[in-house]
C-alpha cells in the first residue's frame, strides 16, 4: 500500500478535479504492475494497472489508495474493470466521499465475490488526497502557504528589496512544489511589486502549468501584466469583487483570462472562504499561495490554511523589514494559529520546513 501511496503522489497537482490514486496488483509477495492516476485525471490508477498487469491479474489482490470508482464518467468505473479482470482481493485505504460513489465501489465489489479490506494506511492515504476530500466535502481546495523569509520572518527590506532571499536551491524547489498544485495564486500587490511568472521552470516539468490566479479586489491589475498578457499560453484567473462591472472585467476576459466574481467581508476586502469555494468550483484541489504579507495574515485569521511551506534564509534584517505575516490582531496566545512539523530540508544553507495545521 505505500508503494501504491509513493505512485499517488505522482499525480498531485495534474489530475484535479480528480484525485491522485495509485493501485499496486501484486500475488503471492510479487509485485504485477503498477498504476497511478494520469494527468487530466484520466485513465485512473486502476485501469493502468490492469492494463500491464494483463491475465495475470486474475487471482490476484489489488492495493488501491482510494475506493474505485463506481459511476461511468469520461471512463468506465473502475470497480466493474477490477471484478472483469478478475481480482480476488482489494485493499483499499480510504473511501471516496464523492456521492455518485460513497461506499458504492466497495458493495459492488462484494457482491461480485471479491474480498474486501478497508482501512489500511487510511492517514497516509487522507493526507495524500487532503485537497480532493477537502474540496468534496466543503466545496474549497486545500490551502498552502508558501513564505521565503529570513531567520526573523522578513521578506523584504524596508525599501522593498527581496531579490533574493533564499539562494538558487531554495528557488528551485519552490518551482518544484508549484508543479504539485493545481493553482498558484497572489495578492495583487505581490502581482504589481514583484511581477512573478507563477509557472514551473524546471527541465522536464515545462508542461505542468498550474493555473495563475490572482486576488484583485480594486482591478489595479496592469492589462500589460504577464498574468494577464500570457493568459492564454499560461492559464491565469482573476478573482475580483462581485460589483466590478463587467465593461471593466471586458480586457481581461479577452485576454484569456478566467474570472470570478466573489463578494466582501465586513472590512470591504475580498471574502476569502468564498474566493475559495469559487475556485473549489472550478474543480482545484491543491491551491499554493505565494504572497503578500496581508493575504498570508487573512488566511490564516479565517482557519483556511492547511499546510505551511516555509523556506528560511540565514539571515536577519530587523523589525524595520517588511513581514511575511501581516498583523493577525491576537490578543491572546490561544488565538494563535497552531501548526505541527513534518518535515525539514536543508538547501544550500538555506532551510525548507513544513508544518501542517494542528487538530
Amino acid at each position: 500500500m505505500r508503494g501504491a501511496l509513493a505512485l499517488a503522489r505522482r499525480g498531485l497537482g495534474r489530475v484535479a478535479p480528480n484525485p491522485a490514486v495509485g493501485c499496486v496488483i501484486a500475488r503471492d509477495g510479487r509485485v504485477l504492475a503498477r498504476g497511478w492516476t494520469q494527468p487530466g485525471g484520466r485513465p485512473h490508477a486502476e485501469a493502468e494497472a490492469l492494463g500491464r498487469a494483463g491475465a495475470a491479474a486474475e487471482g490476484a489482490t489489488a492495493y488501491v489508495t482510494l475506493e474505485p470508482c463506481s459511476h461511468h464518467g469520461k471512463t468506465p468505473p473502475c470497480d466493474r474493470a477490477l471484478i472483469a479482470a478478475g481480482v480476488a482481493r482489494c485493499v483499499v485505504a480510504l473511501e471516496d466521499p464523492d456521492p455518485r460513489v460513497a461506499g458504492r465501489g466497495l458493495a459492488n465489489l462484494e457482491a461480485a465475490g471479491v474480498a474486501v479490506e478497508l482501512g489500511l494506511c487510511r492517514e497516509e492515504a487522507e493526507a495524500v488526497n487532503a485537497g480532493y476530500l477537502l474540496q468534496r466535502r466543503e466545496g474549497r481546495p486545500l490551502v498552502a502557504l508558501k513564505l521565503a523569509a529570513t531567520l526573523d520572518g522578513r521578506i523584504a527590506t524596508a525599501a522593498g528589496e527581496s531579490r533574493w532571499i533564499t539562494g538558487e536551491a531554495a528557488r528551485a524547489r519552490a518551482h518544484l512544489l508549484r508543479a504539485r498544485y493545481d493553482a498558484v495564486l497572489v495578492g495583487a500587490g505581490t502581482a504589481r511589486a514583484d511581477d512573478p511568472r507563477l509557472d514551473v521552470r524546471l527541465p522536464g516539468l515545462e508542461a505542468v502549468r498550474p493555473l495563475r490566479v490572482v486576488l484583485d479586489g480594486s482591478l489595479g491589475l496592469p492589462l500589460s501584466h504577464d498574468l494577464v498578457a500570457q493568459a492564454v499560453a499560461r492559464p491565469s484567473c482573476l478573482v475580483t469583487g462581485a460589483e466590478v462591472a463587467e465593461a471593466d472585467l471586458a480586457p481581461y476576459r479577452d485576454a484569456g483570462m478566467a474570472i470570478l466574481q466573489v463578494g466582501r467581508d465586513p472590512e470591504g476586502r475580498l471574502d476569502l472562504a468564498e474566493a475559495l469555494r469559487a475556485l473549489g468550483g472550478l474543480g482545484l484541489t491543491r491551491v499554493l499561495v505565494e504572497g503578500g504579507g496581508r493575504l498570508a495574515a487573512g488566511l490564516l485569521k479565517a482557519g483556511l490554511v492547511e499546510e505551511l511551506h516555509w523556506f528560511r534564509a540565514p539571515k536577519v534584517i530587523g523589525g524595520d523589514g517588511r513581514p511575511a505575516v501581516a498583523a493577525l490582531g491576537l490578543e491572546a496566545l490561544s488565538a494563535a494559529p497552531g501548526f505541527t512539523s513534518v518535515g525539514l530540508e536543508s538547501l544550500d544553507g538555506d532551510v525548507l520546513e513544513t508544518f501542517r495545521r494542528s487538530a
